[in-house]
């Protein structure tokens, strides 16, 4: 039996609802740019709706490296997982600093963003093994999976131990003076096709167990009620959301004096901003009807009986990363595909789930190897998104750590060993990215523990049982 976290909806619209932030309209005249300013903004308008601020330059200190008061720069946490494995053979690079692709390698989508990506091989599940349960638990919490029942030939399991975003969620909650509205967001790109093995299989992040039950956060599979969320109105009465029809005009007049106070940079930057919120907007507002062609975010009906995954994928990207820039949360998830994924990747060829065609697919395994790279393809996506949204002096994703895993090495084999994970982002300043670090049949843990580190929590071990290590791979760290 599982339940969704007791402490989401609830909780966070009361957290939202604390007085933490200052209305710009109301706040004190500072002595000079940045003094004074909080250390995340937001503009409020009609019925409660609440705009959140990228970092503005005048909120910053004269390098655009903190902030004035001198509070840093916030690093975010991330999980982005994708199903059923890689192909080991061309997803792996040369070791070391610098890594270099083989042919057909498919890491190629992410060779312009090497100096983020570091990558993660050669590393076990030491936790007690059962195919796919004990991988997904293992890179997503370093501990191993709860079974909860017996169910054909096969288990039911769910997460004994807190993911790792939970991990992160529950530190930058206790250690921010300004908690953010949304102590995580959990977002999914292909949807869930069905299965009765449990939420190991269903959900990303997870609570840990509580009395042998499972406790989830679900992961949003619509772009619309994503953005519902992100923007409070998933409670909101009919003439209220009316009232909200344009979340921009409800803040015009915060918007005209905030202007007002900016040079010239930071007026570019917010137009940008408050543009990109505008066509996400107009976008995402469109009659279902009018949803026939791939590009229509919609609500993503099936076209000719094909998900369409790619465009699903730029739209969820496109609001976690706003979501991200406007300080609405530092920590989440996005499940791009479930563990186990039953995905039909059409695109690259493929007719059957990517589940089932990992069990009958013949070697070289082409297709496999294709939905790797494309996967891949929607990785580096998100990841462009980050790098390209300013943030003071840098980018979103160089104050980022974004742990990138998958439950098996290779779907056809279901190993759980020389596992491929990535870790993605700057970690403001704690991370080096562009290595490869091959381990010896090391702990998964030690990749887990390096990314929540780059993160900024100061942990020296982590982990569970057999999954605990004390070893952070210190050849990825600053």
């Amino acid at each position: 039996m599982s339940r969704t976290n007791p402490d989401s909806r609830e909780a966070r619209a009361q957290l939202g609802a604390r007085d933490t932030y200052m209305n710009l309209a109301q706040r004190p005249t500072a002595t000079r740019p940045g003094a004074g300013v909080p250390r995340r903004a937001f503009l409020r308008g009609l019925a409660g709706v609440t705009i959140g601020l990228p970092i503005l330059g005048y909120m910053l200190n004269d390098h655009g490296d903190a902030y004035a008061g001198g509070e840093p720069i916030p690093t975010r946490f991330g999980l982005w997982f994708a199903g059923n494995g890689m192909h080991m053979g061309q997803f792996t690079p040369s070791v070391g600093a610098d890594w270099q692709l083989p042919a057909d390698g498919s890491l190629a989508p992410l060779v312009a963003l090497k100096d983020y990506v570091s990558v993660v091989t050669g590393m076990s599940v030491l936790t007690p093994r059962h195919p796919h349960h004990s991988g997904m638990s293992a890179v997503c919490s370093g501990g191993p999976h709860l079974k909860v029942a017996d169910v054909r030939d096969t288990i039911v399991s769910t997460f004994k131990y807190p993911s790792v975003d939970q991990i992160a969620a529950n530190y930058f909650l206790t250690e921010s003076a300004t908690p953010p509205s949304y102590r995580s967001l959990e977002a999914a790109v292909t949807r869930f096709r069905g299965t009765d093995e449990g939420t190991s299989f269903q959900y990303l992040s997870h609570n840990g167990s509580v009395a042998g039950e499972s406790n989830v956060n679900p992961s949003e599979e619509s772009p619309h009620a994503f953005w519902d969320r992100l923007f409070n109105q998933g409670t909101a009465e009919p003439l209220v959301r009316k009232a909200r029809a344009s979340v921009l005009n409800s803040v015009g007049d915060q918007i005209q004096a905030l202007e007002g106070k900016l040079g010239a940079k930071d007026k570019q930057r917010l137009d940008q901003h408050l543009t990109s919120i505008s066509e996400l907007e107009s976008r995402l507002s469109a009659p279902l009807a009018d949803c026939q062609q791939p590009a229509d975010p919609g609500e993503f009906p099936d076209i000719d009986s094909n998900e369409v995954v790619v465009e699903k994928n730029v739209v969820m990207s496109d609001l976690m990363a706003l979501a991200l820039a406007c300080g609405l949360t530092r920590a989440f998830s996005i499940q791009y595909s479930t563990c186990g994924s039953g995905a039909v990747f059409w695109m690259v060829g493929a007719t059957d789930g990517h589940h089932y065609l990992n069990h009958t697919e013949a070697a070289p395994y082409g297709v496999g190897a294709a939905i790797a790279r494309f996967n891949l393809e929607q990785l580096a996506y998100f990841l462009n998104k980050l790098r390209d949204t300013t943030e003071g002096s840098g980018n979103l994703l160089e104050h980022s750590s974004i742990l990138v895993c998958t439950e098996h090495s290779e779907g056809w084999t279901h190993s759980q060993d020389d596992m491929p994970m990535l870790i993605c982002g700057k970690g403001s300043g704690r991370l080096k990215g562009n290595v490869h670090y091959r381990g010896n049949g090391d702990n998964t843990s030690r990749a887990l523990l390096t990314a929540l580190r780059g993160a900024g929590l100061p942990l020296a071990e982590f982990g569970y049982e057999a999954g605990y290590t004390n070893a952070p791979i210190t050849e990825l760290e600053v």
